[in-house]
């Protein structure tokens, strides 16, 4: 069973080192499209399973830099990119790291590209945090939420490892506060 959250521990200021595990532009397996996924370090919720156990260490990998975001606002330019996907770790204890990619991305891109997060925090609390957790939510389009719970393992799933775990499209979700379910984009394909 994973770690229960303590929002006024779990803070980013008091836990995160602002490491990212690793980086890996033109990903075609964390969301929908051809992606550029960060992975932060750290995680607390320490869920039985965990695809990325090493990423629970909050020191994995090396320190975020502007050298890095470079990189990522260079691979988002692509046009065959979709977006950014944050992963981890946990990026919402992680926020400094996510704020300020996440940030950059909709000052250079707007809406053009969108944004995927995974978190074993639901919308729920999420929602409910005043905090630079709220912050980060409201420049995220899709958050697959909640802990991975090996007993719900289910592999068929899309986005997501287990079936307690849901695929939320954050700006209805907002607009309706509460979760929305996100639905996968239909491409007509229109012959000349």
């Amino acid at each position: 069973m994973p770690r229960e959250p303590v929002p006024a521990l779990w803070t980013s200021a008091r836990v995160s080192h602002g490491y990212v595990a690793d980086y890996k532009p033109f990903s075609f397996v964390d969301g929908e499209g051809v992606r550029c996924s960060l992975y932060v370090s750290g995680c607390l919720f320490q869920c039985e399973g965990c695809y990325n156990r090493a990423a629970w260490s909050f020191r994995l990998g090396e320190k975020y830099s502007v050298s890095i975001e470079d990189q990522v606002m260079r691979d988002l330019a692509h046009d065959s990119v979709q977006g950014l996907s944050l992963l981890g770790g946990e990026p919402f204890v992680n926020t400094e790291v996510c704020l300020s990619v996440a940030r950059r991305l909709r000052r250079e891109f707007g809406h053009t590209k969108d944004v995927w997060c995974w978190s074993g925090y639901t919308f729920e609390q999420l929602i409910a945090d005043d905090s630079d957790k709220r912050a980060l939510l409201e420049l995220v389009d899709v958050l697959i939420d909640g802990p991975y719970l090996e007993a719900e393992r289910d592999l068929t799933l899309p986005f997501r490892g287990s079936a307690n775990q849901r695929v939320v499209d954050v700006p209805a979700s907002l607009a309706a506060k509460e979760a929305v379910p996100w639905h996968a984009r239909r491409v007509s394909h229109v012959q000349a």
